[in-house]
């Protein structure tokens, strides 16, 4: 059969056209083949590190692993301060959708977190990261996990949990929600406490959640353990009687200290007004000021030890010496000085028994005047004692090129300076270590330290035997003594400066006294401020005096420090007996 040839002409034509459809389908493959290629060795070799390290932003993550705090220890390994592992509740706003109201209702419950204050924040959703709660205790984060609510995570972190509560409150210290020291020693010791946080890289998804753990970048690093110069018997003894006796004698604040003066340690240290670390009251409360280092007084007639010592090396004076005191004042220029009687004459030791004001002012204004101050400044008064607790003051010692006669009678009885009661147990200290200055430590010593010679030890002897008139009947502090020891003391009274100058209606009043007399070992602090006792004086002997008793009995006791009777004879303490007994 023949074709016209119209009709094979166009079948060509067809033909050719299907050719090239063909033929651009191939090419228009082959480019798109080139360009998947291309696309694959753009992603795969050429950015490939550029689009991983985008992945990983977007993935992986680093993150923090808490380290260890350090845990704070007594003298004997007891903890005053330990660190436990708790939770925190954490939300991602952007995450947390479509959560029913009962739900986060009962979230709020567990969290204790206002309902109101919960849905504001999860509102945020411009935040990625949100606190809703701190140191949760497990039972509350069980109870979160079990909710299982998407965008609610609970991070690891710890707590810091203080043993003996507010009896070691004040030296301990505490730390913030972050566990950073922030008070007392827990922010002295800081560096050694705090440990080194770790890093490790994980991968998470677009939830937030953990779903692999890549490598461990840094192990966390736990901080060293602190053992301090702390006994808790001793400290739990000191802060017994100290707190009955504020409450005894209606004193408005307090402080005491042990210290060992050999070796500086401080075995015990407690202020009143006192807190709960566990349960700390909120903001800035005075209760947490360590009143022993940071409360200024003047310590009145405690001074009177070192001008007596300044009177004994200046070679003008000894115990014996007869001094006259009589008609009981003495006229200073304007300026008098009195005595609460008239004893007339009377003997150096006397002067420190009876605590004449008289009988010291003429004592120091008979020699030079800067040897008291020389004395007094070298002993570290005016000056930081180095124990390197935060917020330590270092009170007031004036010094003057040219002495009026007034002021440096003042000073030689504890007015016109000024001091804390850790810097008054270390001067006392330094007189019962024979003469040798070593300073006060919070840390427990493992070798007794050289010191310094301040005193000698001859005077430091004479002046010890004469202080133990002080608590003999007749003295000015008779509650003050200890069944079985001899104890040597010092009474202080000073009125408080109020806006027109001394108020003789407030009085700050301190005890600090040595035992055993005849070998000694310890030195106790007592300071009351603006006591007002109802049935009796406020002097520093029948208010100070009495806590000195029950603390420093029990101090030795606890440390089985024999009596002095084992070396012939010892005070009966009959007279005091009672006093000490009353305060619990």
């Amino acid at each position: 059969m023949k074709f016209p040839a119209k009709f094979g002409s166009k079948s060509k034509v067809n033909s050719k056209v299907n050719i090239w459809r063909y033929r651009f389908v191939l090419i228009f493959l082959a480019v798109a083949a080139l360009a998947l290629l291309w696309r694959m060795l753009d992603l795969m070799v050429i950015n490939r590190g550029f689009l991983m390290q985008q992945g990983n932003a977007r993935m992986v993550r680093v993150v923090s692993t808490q380290a260890y705090r350090g845990m704070i220890t007594d003298r004997y390994g007891n903890p005053l301060a330990i660190s436990t592992p708790v939770d925190a509740v954490w939300a991602d706003p952007q995450t947390v959708t479509d959560v029913d109201a009962a739900t986060l209702a009962k979230l709020a419950r567990i969290i204790a977190l206002p309902q109101k204050t919960l849905n504001s924040r999860l509102q945020q959703k411009h935040k990625e990261f949100i606190y809703l709660q701190r140191q949760l205790t497990p039972l509350q984060a069980a109870e979160v996990k079990a909710l299982n609510i998407p965008g609610i995570f609970l991070k690891r972190e710890y707590r810091r949990y203080y043993p003996e509560g507010e009896v070691t409150a004040h030296v301990v210290g505490l730390t913030n929600v972050d566990d950073h020291g922030q008070e007392g020693l827990e922010l002295a010791d800081e560096k050694t406490l705090q440990g080194v946080a770790g890093q490790r890289r994980v991968i998470k998804d677009r939830m937030g959640y953990v779903v692999a753990e890549v490598n461990e970048l840094r192990e966390p690093k736990a901080g060293e353990n602190i053992a301090l110069s702390i006994d808790r018997r001793i400290q739990y003894s000191a802060y017994r009687a100290l707190a009955a006796g504020i409450t005894k004698y209606n004193a408005k604040s307090g402080s005491a200290v042990v210290m060992d003066v050999h070796t500086g340690e401080i075995l015990a240290m407690v202020s009143q007004p006192g807190f709960n670390p566990n349960n700390r009251p909120k903001g800035q409360s005075e209760a947490y000021r360590n009143r022993a280092v940071t409360d200024t007084f003047e310590p009145g007639s405690t001074i009177k030890t070192f001008s007596i010592i300044t009177a004994l090396e200046s070679g003008k004076y000894k115990p014996n010496t007869m001094i006259n005191t009589s008609p009981g004042w003495y006229m200073i220029g304007k300026n008098m000085v009195h005595d609460h009687s008239n004893k007339g004459e009377m003997t150096v030791t006397d002067v420190l028994k009876f605590s004449s004001n008289v009988g010291v002012s003429k004592i120091i204004l008979s020699l030079p005047p800067e040897n008291l101050w020389n004395l007094l400044n070298k002993l570290g008064l005016g000056q930081s004692t180095g124990s390197g607790f935060p917020g330590e003051v270092v009170g007031v010692l004036p010094y003057r090129e040219k002495w009026a006669p007034f002021a440096l009678a003042t000073l030689s009885f504890g007015y016109g300076l000024s001091v804390t009661t850790l810097q008054l147990a270390h001067i006392y200290s330094t007189l019962a270590n024979e003469g040798i200055s070593v300073p006060p430590t919070f840390l427990k010593v493992t070798t007794p330290p050289q010191g310094e010679q301040m005193i000698d030890p001859k005077t430091t002897h004479e002046t010890i035997k004469m202080l133990e008139t002080v608590v003999e009947p007749g003295g000015t502090a008779p509650w003050a003594r200890v069944p079985g020891y001899w104890i040597s003391g010092k009474t202080g009274t000073s009125f408080v400066v109020g806006p027109k100058g001394y108020d003789k209606k407030h009085k700050n009043v301190v005890f600090v006294g040595i035992a055993p007399a005849t070998n000694p070992q310890l030195v106790v602090v007592v300071f009351l401020h603006d006591p007002k006792p109802k049935a009796q004086t406020s002097d520093a002997g029948y208010t100070a005096g009495p806590i000195f008793s029950k603390i420093m009995s029990e101090s030795l006791r606890i440390l089985n420090i024999p009596p002095d009777h084992l070396n012939g004879g010892a005070q009966t303490g009959e007279q005091q007996k009672p006093a000490a007994e009353e305060l619990g």
